[in-house]
């Protein structure tokens, strides 16, 4: 891999007018000039579409990520029906850790359960790092949409270590994280231990996805709200920022992300981000304002909105578009997941709106 005068991985010519590094949703997130303010939805590969349903059907949620034509039909589905800006590589935040030699199942309706959560130094050790090899199906999958995608950017994904380690504690999800705390609290240097072998593991699954050819990767600390700043900067932070600064090198923007984070933005923008993720709580002028002014944003439209009336989800887009321009780089985004229950035809007209109107503001300068 080369870098080009950007800055932006050139692969394979990626780097050409037209290309993937060229395109309105990296140009967004390195916080260059755009034609429109580009568009993608966290999970949108799957979720609400019928034909990721079918295509889904009687296949186990850890077989459908270790099976790299399917991730690429379920990675595509979405780019092909809605038209955005980007594609957001099929996976699941457990899967390096399953690669590392972790017990566990994703469990429909449920989510990630761990056969034998982690309590001890020994448990800890059994977590092994891991290579290419170990996640093959992943570098594959990433190599075909590339081929496929053309100058569509796709990004790469992991889950952060803290999101990680409280599913391991907890042996899986959980609403107070109360294993999890009492852990970071009660027996630091075995949580430092944890959150520095699950960074290494993160690192590792991130590499792999970029040398395959991803244009950005996104680090998922969907749990990290549960934190104070203080506890996040002293137990989560460090080892974010091993993950993210180990990628600084890779030529591609990293993103950052986590759930009722307002006060954490600023926090998680220093542990290396490019791009701040932000979710609905918090108004993207004023986010702007805590992650500074080297920083694009991502968000932040409530995913419920979808399920209310057009003319109040195209209020909301609106009024989003809006508040992002204070930023000095902003991809849109909803402020976490699409919900299962959302009609797919409402996502393709946020999409087109949000072009529409963002086009029309960058004509008027």
């Amino acid at each position: 891999m080369t870098t080009d005068t950007t800055g932006t991985a050139a692969r394979d010519g990626e780097s050409r007018p037209g290309g993937p590094a060229d395109s309105p949703f990296v140009r967004a997130c390195r916080r260059e000039s755009v034609p429109h303010t580009p568009v993608w939805f966290m999970r949108q590969a799957g979720r609400s579409l019928p034909e990721y349903r079918e295509i889904r059907a009687n296949v186990g949620m850890l077989e459908s990520c270790r099976r790299p034509d399917l991730v690429a039909e379920i990675t595509l589905q979405p780019v092909r029906r809605h038209g955005v800006d980007a594609a957001i590589l099929f996976s699941d935040i457990v899967v390096p850790v399953a690669a590392a030699g972790v017990d566990l199942d994703i469990v429909p309706g449920t989510g990630p359960v761990v056969a034998e959560p982690v309590r001890t130094a020994e448990d800890v050790e059994r977590i092994r790092p891991i290579g290419r090899d170990d996640v093959s199906y992943v570098d594959e999958a990433v190599r075909l949409l590339v081929a496929e995608l053309g100058a569509t950017p796709l990004i790469g994904f992991a889950g952060a270590p803290f999101t990680l380690a409280s599913y391991l504690v907890e042996g899986g999800p959980s609403r107070t994280h109360a294993k999890t705390k009492a852990l970071m609290y009660g027996q630091p240097e075995l949580w430092h231990a944890l959150c520095a072998r699950l960074a290494e593991v993160t690192l590792s699954f991130l590499r792999v996805q970029v040398e395959a050819g991803v244009s950005a990767v996104q680090l998922f600390d969907s749990w990290a709200g549960a934190l104070s700043e203080a506890d996040y900067r002293r137990y989560v932070l460090p080892h974010s920022a091993t993950v993210l600064s180990g990628l600084a090198d890779a030529g591609v923007p990293r993103i950052h992300f986590g759930v009722g984070t307002a006060e954490l933005l600023g926090a998680m923008g220093e542990a290396g981000a490019d791009v701040v993720g932000v979710d609905w709580r918090t108004p993207l002028d004023v986010a702007t304002r805590r992650i500074g002014p080297d920083r694009a944003v991502q968000g932040n439209l409530d995913p419920t909105v979808l399920l209310a009336p057009w003319s109040v989800v195209e209020t909301e887009v609106r009024r989003i578009v809006e508040q992002g321009r204070a930023a000095p780089g902003h991809v849109f985004n909803l402020g976490h997941g699409v919900l299962p229950e959302t009609d797919p035809e409402v996502l393709t007209r946020v999409v087109a709106l949000v072009h529409e109107v963002s086009a029309r503001r960058a004509e008027q300068g």
